[in-house]
């Protein structure tokens, strides 16, 4: 009988070793998914803030390029007072329309 014994605690132990390197298994890849995803979120972080720096990068240029376009007071003046806009959206329609005073009175009526 204690052959018997012996096989089924051999048995039981290789069921227990199965079902402790499966519980491990799982561990492990959970903590592998946990870096991984901590990975894709500094990437992603990264990336957010790459593009966030181009934008504003874009953005100051559009301006300097707006800021060089010789525009006529007279023509803020008039735009501002004939269509009711405050000054300053009269000076950047009409820097946006290269100092085209007709381009920009007809964006603005649209």
């Amino acid at each position: 009988m204690e052959v018997a014994d012996e096989g089924i605690d051999r048995v039981v132990d290789s069921k227990d070793l199965q079902q402790q390197s499966k519980a491990l298994d799982k561990l492990t890849d959970h903590v592998e998914d946990r870096q991984l995803d901590s990975t894709r979120v500094q990437e992603a972080m990264a990336s957010i803030a790459a593009s966030a720096e181009a934008d504003w990068n874009a953005m100051r240029m559009r301006e300097k390029e707006l800021a060089a376009v010789k525009i006529n007071a007279a023509d803020v003046d008039i735009i501002a007072n004939e269509l009711e806009l405050d000054k300053k959206v009269a000076e950047r329609t009409l820097r946006e329309h290269k100092g085209d005073a007709v381009a920009a009175i007809r964006y603005l009526l649209r």
